[in-house]
């Protein structure tokens, strides 16, 4: 599929808006990308992770682990289509761990996926959980990759689709100055944020 195919159904379903938000990162950005819009969809999103799967399926992939939350379904659908098992790396305190008996091989081929790549503190923070469980991270699969710093990782990077955002801090954000309402997205529906930065 095109990069203009996968923004049009992105933009048809919802997943892609455009006005003021404040991300979880704490930036504001013109740009957003509602995960669940996609998530939602197991008929769309399964192609996608299809898609994913196999561009890693002769990598030497052993398990698929994601992040909660969105990641989890990421990592679910890709594993299903490389018939291999899944993981969820869950917050606990200030990293990402597995539990519930989850056991690591020493060695075991992890490809470590999410749903939306921004700064990419979730993905370094379940790349960290499987490297101290003694595995070795193979590669990194997302749907969405929109980093702008250039922030790089240690192993390849595969996107469905690429979308370079600007982000600013609060008191640089040109949106703020020119006093477009602010939203925050995620939660209960998207809630306009009081008193702007």
């Amino acid at each position: 599929m095109t990069k203009r195919g996968i923004e049009e159904i992105f933009k048809e379903i919802g997943m892609k808006q455009e006005g003021h938000f404040l991300l979880t990162s704490g930036l504001h950005s013109s740009l957003y990308f509602e995960k669940f819009r996609l998530l939602e969809r197991p008929d769309l999103l399964s192609i996608f992770c299809k898609e994913m799967a196999e561009h890693f399926e002769d990598q030497g992939i052993e398990r698929v682990a994601g992040p909660t939350t969105g990641g989890l379904v990421v990592a679910y659908e890709v594993a299903r289509n490389l018939g291999v098992y899944w993981l969820l790396a869950e917050r606990v305190d200030s990293q990402r761990e597995f539990r519930r008996g989850v056991k690591i091989k020493d060695g075991e081929g992890i490809l470590v996926v999410d749903d939306v790549l921004t700064t990419g503190g979730s993905l370094r923070e379940t790349i960290d959980a499987v490297r101290r469980d003694g595995g070795v991270v193979i590669g990194i699969g997302v749907l969405v990759d929109r980093r702008d710093d250039g922030s790089e990782f240690e192993v390849p990077v595969f996107s469905i689709y690429r979308s370079k955002a600007i982000h600013f801090s609060p008191e640089s954000c040109p949106l703020c100055k020119g006093g477009v309402k602010l939203t925050q997205p995620g939660g209960k529906g998207s809630e306009q944020v009081t008193g702007q930065v």
